[in-house]
């Protein structure tokens, strides 16, 4: 048995969301604040682990809905939260449960039950209300000047069940028929499940207890803290303190402190063996059998008495091997390794419980752990998600009937690159209006939908390069090294409020930019991609009926394969020298075509340099649609003015540094950057169109190093160059997407002062 999927509806920013989960471990992965840990506060909640809910648990959208129930608006109803968990089931689970079958000749390996936190006595509980407020009001403090002073609550709905609201809801158990919901657990409309009714068999609470046992493993996991006090241990200091101030006032009880010795002597031989099976696990997630660990007793008469102190610490050995090992208490060692310890002891004392449950033990064993990775460096993060199961592995016998099962919530790119896409549930957040909500992507379903050489491609390439692009609020897509380099500053330079967002900038280049397309639609993402146009020779005259792209990409496919010298910068499909179709030539030359397959396959989906040229705004945005709700927006080199010695005329840089020269033209060219490889000898006897194809030769020949370059800006202040102006326009449209400016109203005395002026 395991949890298929499960559906949250109204709860905090879970409006509605399906989360299809693995059989052995599904990650959740998402932008902060998306709801990933929601999902385990409802979980934690409806399964009856966790402290009551919260009048503010209800999305934000429904508020509006209890005070128009509340001053009895005719059509109002009052707001609910529920969960529908589907469990898939096979024959040796059919006995557990009989309660949540629909109908007696029922078929099926999926069963459901849906936990509802609903008011018991909607109508009772107006009137309550309505009662409660007259009773406030009637008490309204008034000024002397017959003004209001205070106005008592409650005075709205959510006023009044902020205090009653557990009272006034409980949570009420339906059985689901898996026959009257579609593929994604969609209830047909006007399907009413059948209650459980506890009179008739088991309660719903019970039915449930008896299948998932839930463990959650919060992310706050405070390694130092001491625990908290109780009534006990304050009378255990009580007396305590009365052994400690009797210590003091007689002399050292050799006798006591003999018995003690033997006694710690005796518990740490029992320690050992008790605790060498949980040590032997440990190594296996990452723990390095140096330093040792070792479980050492801590009696001594000054704190025997003492609940406050331990009766036994980690201790970490210096000299594994020795008689006479050498220790050191477990503070001496780091957070990492603590986080670790932690986490094993947790998920083996949550295992261990779950295994001692005599009678009705429940087969399904849901384990929710949030950011494993804390204080854990890259490559424990990745043998920890790696081995995690095996710790927790069940017998022979055990294996038939009983299963663990893993919900992970993380940041960590590690963890993503270890378990690859189909783990992955990404949370995803939506703005409808001024109320927030999720939805959660499955990107098994991309998965299988894909071609398998897209899917490895990509898998294999954010393996290598980044899986970030999950925990993201946009992303930048850049043609290479040296634009991925200089991207924070010229973020910093022309949009200042990316600085306060989460942005992934992706290295992908133009020939393999197009090949991101399916991914960045599935998960809707915010999207700039910032690449070159890579003009190319083409053919002047071509047969009627032929594909000019599919022509573009054969001639210079042939070319590349006539030519051994090309440079190492060059896209895919170019050839630096020559003159045939497929060279690079300046943007500039009649005929020219583009060799970038983003431009031609993606956005705006041309190859003729005239048509990218000539492109509008419109044709180089990809806007939110039915199929995907993702903004994408190219940007490329695009004609200019440029100024060099009086001369002025429109150019086009062909690449990046072809553009950041024209736009930088003088100061380029000045001897103090030399090292940035742009500057002419003799540029100024050169006229301007001279200098700009001295400028594209030098760029395009193998001399150039363009990291070289990047590296070398970096070392000037960005206030000494300006931003080329296609990547400073695709930035400004990213960031008033992102994070839109915020109109400032004007004071009053702003607006005075204006109309002065």
């Amino acid at each position: 048995m395991h949890l298929a999927a499960l559906r949250i509806q109204n709860f905090r920013r879970l409006k509605n969301v399906l989360v299809d989960l693995a059989d052995d471990i599904s990650i959740l992965v998402g932008s902060n604040n998306s709801g990933k840990t929601a999902t385990a506060h409802a979980l934690q909640l409806f399964l009856g682990t966790k402290e009551s809910f919260a009048v503010h648990d209800f999305n934000s959208a429904s508020w509006p809905e209890f005070e128009a129930f509340g001053n009895g608006t005719e059509t109002a109803v009052l707001p609910k939260i529920s969960i529908d968990l589907w469990l898939n089931i096979n024959a040796t689970d059919l006995h557990r449960v009989i309660d949540l079958l629909p109908r007696l000749r029922w078929q099926g390996s999926e069963v459901g039950v849906r936990v509802e936190f609903s008011a018991n006595e909607p109508e009772n509980l107006r009137a309550r209300f309505i009662e409660a407020r007259a009773k406030a009001s009637a008490n309204i403090k008034m000024n002397a000047d017959n003004t209001e002073n205070y106005r008592p609550p409650p005075q709205t709905m959510f006023e009044y069940l902020g205090k009653t609201l557990n009272k006034e809801f409980s949570l009420k158990y339906y059985v689901l028929d898996r026959a009257r919901f579609d593929e994604n657990y969609a209830a047909a409309e006007g399907y009413v499940p059948s209650l459980i009714i506890p009179e008739k068999t088991r309660s719903g609470r019970e039915v449930l207890n008896s299948l998932i046992k839930l463990d959650v493993l919060g992310a706050q996991r405070h390694l130092s803290d001491k625990s908290g006090g109780s009534r006990v241990e304050d009378l255990s200091r009580h007396f305590s303190r009365y052994y400690s101030r009797y210590l003091e006032k007689r002399d050292e009880d050799y006798e006591a402190m003999q018995a003690l010795s033997q006694s710690e002597s005796l518990l740490n031989v029992h320690l050992e063996k008790v605790f060498a099976p949980l040590l032997s696990r440990l190594n296996k997630l990452g723990y390095p059998d140096h330093p040792k660990l070792l479980i050492l007793s801590a009696l001594n008469p000054a704190t025997v008495m003492n609940s406050g102190e331990e009766a036994a610490k980690v201790h970490y050995v210096l000299n594994p091997g020795e008689a006479e090992p050498l220790t050191l208490p477990d503070r001496y060692n780091g957070l990492g390794f603590k986080n670790l310890i932690h986490m094993v002891v947790e998920l083996l004392d949550c295992h261990s419980q779950w295994m001692e449950i005599a009678e009705d033990r429940p087969p399904l064993h849901l384990i929710f752990i949030e950011e494993p990775e804390v204080h854990l460096h890259a490559q424990l993060q990745q043998v920890f998600i790696r081995n995690m199961m095996d710790i927790l592995a069940l017998d022979a016998a055990d294996i038939r009937f009983y299963k663990s099962q893993f919900l992970v919530t993380t940041h960590s790119p590690h963890v993503l690159y270890e378990r690859g896409f189909r783990p992955i549930r990404y949370f995803r957040r939506t703005l409808a209006g001024a109320h927030q909500s999720s939805e959660v992507l499955n990107l098994s379903v991309f998965y299988n939908a894909t071609t398998p050489s897209l899917r490895d491609f990509l898998e294999r390439y954010l393996k290598l390069t980044h899986c970030d692009l999950f925990f993201a609020d946009a992303a930048i897509l850049v043609e290479g090294n040296v634009e991925r380099l200089l991207m924070p500053q010229m973020i910093a330079k022309v949009a200042g409020r990316l600085k306060s967002a989460c942005v992934s900038t992706l290295e992908v280049g133009g020939a393999f930019g197009h090949q991101f397309r399916t991914l960045i639609e599935f998960l809707g993402l915010v999207t700039l991609i910032v690449t070159d146009i890579d003009s190319v020779r083409g053919r002047v005259a071509r047969p009627a009926g032929a594909n000019p792209a599919e022509e573009l990409v054969e001639n210079a496919d042939a070319a590349a394969e006539d030519n051994q010298e090309n440079e190492p910068d060059a896209a895919e499909g170019e050839v630096v020298d020559g003159s045939g179709p497929g060279t690079v030539c300046p943007v500039a030359e009649p005929a020219a075509v583009t060799s970038n397959q983003t431009l031609m396959k993606w956005l705006p989906g041309c190859h003729a340099i005239a048509e990218l040229l000539a492109a509008t705004p419109e044709q180089r945005t990809q806007t939110p649609s039915v199929t995907s709700s993702s903004h994408v927006r190219v940007t490329y080199q695009g004609a200019g003015e440029v100024t060099w010695r009086g001369e002025t005329i429109s150019l086009v840089g062909r690449t990046f540094e072809e553009a950041f020269a024209l736009e930088n033209l003088v100061w380029c060219q000045e001897r103090a950057q030399k090292d940035l490889q742009l500057r002419i000898p003799r540029n100024e006897t050169k006229p301007l169109a001279a200098l700009a194809t001295a400028i594209h030769n030098r760029v395009k020949g193998d001399s150039f190093k363009k990291t070289d370059f990047a590296l070398a800006l970096l070392t000037r202040s960005p206030e000494t160059w300006t931003s080329p102006r296609y990547i400073a326009e695709g930035l400004r449209w990213l960031e008033d997407l992102v994070t839109p400016a915020v109109a400032v109203t004007p004071t009053e005395a702003e607006i005075v002062e204006e109309a002065a002026q």
